[in-house]
């Protein structure tokens, strides 16, 4: 039964017109009423007490177009959280509007000079509304600069999210109108990506990211042959917990300018979780994607595939901290691996496999992501390690590594000399001897420490168990005719560093230096 309210019901009209509500219910016990407020322009505590009567004899009461006033009387009463109350939402049209972002649960459009409204995927999205505010109030509490919504709009069949934005452009539009600033989108897209990275959130506050790779994995135990299923489960559920905030759908449609300031919005995806996660949603943006058709990124981010796979290695680069193209690789490597398994099981559960472009698709991430699942062995990174092929024509490489931390940490060129050499000197043992006749990798970490400063560099491989520091130092006060031919590479490196120690542990080689700055 819907019985519809009009104009006002205060303390003249109060008595009458519960009465002919009541005359409406008699004999219809049982039946759902909906009182339609749509009409309802005013209410007094008066009416109030209509409206508890009629609860009180109708337990599943629905009030439904309520009027934004009207609403505000019924939630400071308490009666919205004794019945099921709607409000009344004020209409928006999209129609002929620029989109300026687009994420996994909406799409964002400006409606005028001053604000945008994010339109939701979801039909029945009031409770994503919700939650999209609470999490970007969280998230502009713990200093993420972002944009909050001030209103709830009807849009279509769907609500939307209004925030103000004046005269804000979107990372994607400065790079598709200005590729010169490429450079500068980089910087600031990072520096906002590290202090999203870098944020502790309270526990409990975001959902896990990690969970829900998990359950991508698991969806993928009956798609992938062999044991690749159950290789690519065991890795991610080796990713440690991390209570650090992550966007979850970090890319350039959401970073925006407004005035001097960058702002992330689209905020719904927020969550905690290891920066593995963070980036393989980056790789899908920039690249995944788009890999056999590249119009999906043009239409998408609105500049070509080009600048969009040059925006995503530069950032990889300056999240990295680095230009050393392994070390780039293998954290891309580990993203792709998460970015491909999240693609397979999207294509799947979305009918891919019915149609030919949808099954080449899913073959060619398939098979990308069985090769890279067969050399990896873990989804972690450290920012200060390399793991590379214990192979001399690798030493540049690592060097290069290496004098990239040690500028960093403002290392005399005196000392950096030094300390390069003593690298030079302990990987083209670990490449000559460590795993002879056969091939391995090996690990270098380094490492700056605080007051007073000190720079610790360690090698780790798996091959041969061998303690360097166990030889006997040759006698350099020999003349040549008596001395023998080498062994003065760990002799040089003791002499150079202040610190040299070695363990064999859990399979390892462990071998560290440290020189005090």
């Amino acid at each position: 039964m819907v019985i519809k309210l009009n104009g006002r019901i205060d303390s003249n009209n109060a008595a009458a017109i519960e009465k002919e509500i009541m005359g409406q219910l008699g004999g219809q016990e049982g039946v759902p009423v909906v009182l339609d407020a749509s009409a309802l322009e005013y209410i007094s505590s008066a009416g109030l007490r209509v409206l508890l009567r009629v609860r009180k004899a109708c337990s599943g009461l629905r009030i439904t177009g309520v009027c934004p006033e009207v609403y505000d009387i019924l939630e400071m009463t308490g009666f919205t959280e004794m019945m099921d109350v709607e409000k009344a939402w004020r209409v928006v049209s999209v129609e002929g509007c620029e989109e300026i972002g687009r994420g996994a649960n909406g799409t964002i459009y400006r409606i005028d000079q001053d604000n945008v409204v994010k339109v939701y995927n979801n039909a029945d999205a009031l409770d994503d509304i919700q939650h999209e505010r609470e999490v970007a109030k969280l998230a502009l509490i713990l200093g993420i600069p972002t944009a909050i919504s001030y209103d709830v709009v009807r849009v279509g069949e769907s609500y939307g999210s209004v925030f103000e934005l004046l005269n804000a452009r979107s990372f994607s539009r400065i790079l598709s109108a200005e590729p010169e600033k490429m450079d500068w989108c980089v910087k600031e897209y990072v520096d906002l990506l590290k202090k999203i990275h870098g944020t502790l959130v309270p526990a409990g506050k975001l959902p896990d990211m990690k969970e829900t790779v998990l359950s991508w994995a698991r969806f993928l135990q009956g798609e992938l042959p062999g044991d690749a299923g159950d290789k690519l489960l065991a890795l991610v559920e080796a990713v440690p917990h991390d209570d650090h905030m992550i966007h979850g759908d970090y890319h350039t449609k959401n970073v925006e300018l407004q005035d001097d300031e960058v702002l992330l919005i689209d905020m719904d995806t927020l969550a905690v979780g290891h920066p593995v996660f963070e980036l393989a949603s980056m790789f899908n943006a920039y690249v995944g994607f788009s890999e056999l058709d590249h119009e999906i990124v043009r239409k998408f981010q609105g500049f070509d595939f080009e600048t969009s796979s040059a925006f995503w290695h530069k950032s990889l680069a300056a999240y990295l901290e680095t230009e050393c193209p392994t070390k780039i690789r293998e954290v891309e490597d580990k993203a792709r691996i998460i970015g491909y398994a999240r693609l397979i099981r999207r294509a799947v559960r979305r009918n891919a496999m019915e149609t030919e472009t949808g099954r080449k698709e899913v073959a060619f991430w398939k098979a990308q992501l069985l090769g890279l699942l067969e050399k990896t062995d873990t989804l972690t990174f450290n920012l200060n390690e390399l793991e590379l092929e214990a192979a001399a024509e690798n030493l540049e490489e690592v060097q290069a590594f290496v004098e990239e931390r040690l500028e960093r940490a403002r290392c005399p060129a005196k000392d950096r000399m030094k300390i390069c050499l003593a690298v030079e000197e302990i990987f083209i043992n670990i490449a000559h001897y460590a795993y002879a006749p056969d091939k391995g990798k090996a690990v270098v970490r380094v490492e700056v420490s605080g007051d007073p400063v000190s720079v610790t560099i360690t090698f780790v491989d798996h091959g041969i168990p061998y303690d360097p520091l166990a030889k006997t130092d040759p006698d350099i006060l020999l003349d040549a005719e008596a001395r023998e031919i080498g062994g003065l590479g760990i002799f040089l490196t003791k002499k150079i560093m202040d610190d040299v120690s070695y363990t064999y542990r859990d399979g390892q080689n462990i071998l560290t230096l440290k020189k005090n700055l």
